[in-house]
């Protein structure tokens, strides 16, 4: 006897369809579930299996060895239309069961026991349930066993699709940041040719650099589960990496770092203090084809103190400088300084320039 659809059979297929679970792999924690409740229940065959349209598949079995079977041989199709738990002592004693080929076979199957498996809306989707070849009756410990294990199988369902629901709003919003980020930089960049002033040109400057920053740093948080705060090391790794790409033939660019946890600001100072240092060694460090390397490296000590040192090769700075804290540079480099709450100690090295910034790491 066929089983006649559930009463909110739309509804409930919807439901189950959500969870995206059907034909899919088999699954450690799902296994051993179904494991659990046959040998707790001493019983030959134990399932997770849904009641889809046509079928019902199983998630993980044991003592079956089949991954689904017709929705017209199945007695979970009955069960989801009962109580939270059935129980059938001896399946040829069941008008639903006597014409079932599955029961009636030799050997068939005798004994049914399931826990539905339902949302929270209490849709059912299926059950956790343990068949044998011979009629018997479970212990009150026993029917308990499923229950539970039956709502572990939920809860492990619902976290499931709580993290897929999570990771595409996730995606949603990283496509958006990106796509903002992307027309403000464009934004900034037309517009820093369009204007002659100097205080325009610093801040468009700042603009764009803080930007590159920002892009890098919601790269890093997207792609781990650092939220609150940041690994500056592999910070400075990823905004060295992008800069070498407009290093001058015959430069490099090397960063020797070591992991240092700092909140996202510090790590978006920092990030536009590399931009504006590396791009300034690019353009005037090393001219008519001149050689040479610039170097970024970042150390912490014990007390939590983060140490950056930005160094070139280059031809250093010019020692007639007049006004050393005029430049569009120098105005941004000093912002940063303070954002960090530290001093600058910018100076010509026995090679080229040498800019360090020394601070106190923050956690959120």
């Amino acid at each position: 006897m066929e089983a006649r659809p559930h009463p909110n059979q739309h509804a409930r297929l919807d439901a189950l369809h959500s969870f995206e679970v059907l034909d899919t792999d088999p699954e450690r924690d799902f296994d051993e579930i179904v494991k659990l409740a046959a040998a707790t229940c001493g019983t030959a065959i134990s399932v997770v299996n849904f009641i889809d349209a046509e079928r019902q598949w199983f998630k993980a079995e044991t003592g079956l060895g089949v991954r689904e079977t017709p929705i017209e041989t199945s007695i979970c199709a009955h069960v989801i239309l009962e109580e939270d738990f059935v129980e059938i002592h001896d399946t040829l004693e069941d008008t639903r069961m006597q014409d079932n080929p599955l029961c009636c076979g030799d050997p068939g199957l005798r004994f049914y026991a399931g826990a539905l498996l339902r949302t929270e809306d209490g849709l059912p989707l299926g059950t956790l349930c343990v068949l044998d070849y011979e009629p018997r009756r479970l212990t009150a410990l026993q029917r308990d066993t499923l229950r539970v294990l039956a709502r572990q199988v939920m809860a492990l369902l619902e976290v499931r699709k709580a993290l897929r629901s999570a990771d595409i709003l996730r995606r949603e919003v990283d496509h958006r940041v990106k796509n903002s980020l992307q027309s403000l930089s464009s934004f900034a960049n037309l517009q820093s040719r369009a204007f002659s002033s100097s205080d325009a040109k610093l801040a468009l400057s700042m603009l764009t650099t803080r930007i590159d920053a920002l892009t890098l740093l919601h790269e890093q948080l997207y792609h781990t589960d650092e939220h609150e705060a940041v690994d500056l090391g592999a910070f400075v790794e990823r905004v060295c990496d992008q800069l070498s790409g407009f290093a001058p033939p015959g430069v490099a660019l090397r960063a020797e770092t070591a992991p240092v946890m700092v909140s996202p600001q510090q790590a978006v100072a920092v990030g536009t203090f590399l931009n504006e240092f590396v791009a300034n060694s690019f353009k005037h460090g090393f001219p008519d084809g001149r050689a040479g390397e610039v170097k970024v490296d970042l150390v912490a000590d014990e007390a939590g103190t983060v140490t950056l040192t930005c160094s070139d090769t280059g031809v250093g700075m010019p020692v007639d400088l007049a006004t050393p804290n005029s430049g569009l540079g120098m105005k941004i480099a000093q912002v940063v300084s303070m954002e960090l709450e530290t001093e600058l100690d910018l100076r010509n090295g026995l090679q080229g320039v040498t800019a360090s910034l020394a601070f106190q790491a923050m956690r959120p």
